[in-house]
């Protein structure tokens, strides 16, 4: 698999990322093999955040490594905080004290990157700076990355700290592709003209942030899985025709989708079966044409002027 430079920060990182929000739900051993594939697979980084499955997910984690005996050194980690009950929470105390949680559960000195969940509309800018600051300075985090943030909100808090914003985690799919349609449907009155993220696509491009494609294979906020849903009916058939051609399952073609946007994306991917991660992977390992890229891009419903 690919290696990508995140940010141009010189951090190098798998093109693929396997997110960690539903391993709560696998056994010991299932999860250890689980993890071991994903290593197999060249897969380098894993996404966590402190919310999922209430810390447990991070705690199973670090047991998993443990028992499997896989090296930290290893394997990359990530986590977020900033969603709390009710509210979101980006105070230097908050994000002091979740960072803490996180490294303890994972058992771990370091986080290899911090991402901010969601922004919070009442943080104070220098009091995250000051987080960053300390963190970074007493060695327990490498990297800083947001995540669902638009360009100003980026461009505000950059403003404010000593360390590059080096990612942005998205959501991103074919069913949900508001962030390039904004930009193919500029200037019409398309529905997807509408920019809702402050041209964030292009300005990550312009400022070396790299974009991390949440739920990829989902359409909506959470409403469902577009592969194989009726409601999709000339997607599935284009993914099914592209799957059989090139040896892949459709899943495959979706990521490869994804990775084909010169935006040199990375894409979270959430299964918790292993055989499935296995056959997501073979999405790096295909090359998506021009003229299959916007085919795909259509037949989800989007348009072109």
């Amino acid at each position: 698999m690919e290696l990508i430079n995140i940010g141009k920060s010189g951090f190098l990182s798998s093109e693929i990322v396997l997110g960690c929000m539903r391993i709560g739900e696998m056994s010991s051993k299932e999860l250890v093999n689980h993890i071991g594939m994903a290593l197999e697979q060249g897969i380098t980084l894993f996404d966590h955040a402190d919310i999922y499955g209430g810390g447990k997910c991070e705690e199973l984690f670090a047991k998993a490594l443990t028992q499997g005996n896989i090296p930290r050194d290893k394997l990359q980690i990530q986590s977020k905080c900033s969603i709390r009950d009710g509210y979101y929470d980006l105070s230097k105390e908050h994000i002091l004290t979740s960072v803490e949680g996180s490294l303890q559960r994972l058992n771990t000195d370091y986080l290899d990157i911090l991402l901010l969940h969601r922004p919070d509309t009442l943080m104070e800018l220098e009091e995250i700076a000051e987080a960053f600051q300390t963190l970074h300075t007493q060695g327990k985090v490498l990297h800083f990355g947001v995540s669902n943030f638009n360009s100003m909100q980026i461009e505000l808090l950059q403003s404010y700290i000593n360390y590059p914003l080096i990612v942005n985690q998205l959501q991103f799919s074919i069913a949900h592709a508001g962030i390039v349609s904004s930009g193919i449907q500029a200037n019409t009155l398309f529905k997807g003209a509408v920019d809702r993220d402050g041209s964030i696509l292009e300005y990550c491009r312009l400022k070396n942030i790299t974009i991390q494609a949440w739920s990829p294979f989902q359409y909506g906020f959470f409403e469902g899985v577009y592969i194989d849903n009726s409601k999709f009916p000339e997607l599935n058939k284009v993914l099914e025709r592209l799957a059989e051609e090139k040896g892949v399952t459709k899943s495959a073609i979706v990521v490869a989708w994804i990775l084909r946007h010169p935006a040199k994306m990375q894409v979270i991917v959430g299964t918790t079966n292993s055989n499935r991660l296995k056959e997501i992977c073979q999405g790096s390992k295909i090359t998506i044409s021009r003229k299959e890229w916007y085919e795909i891009y259509c037949a989800a419903g989007n348009e072109l002027p």
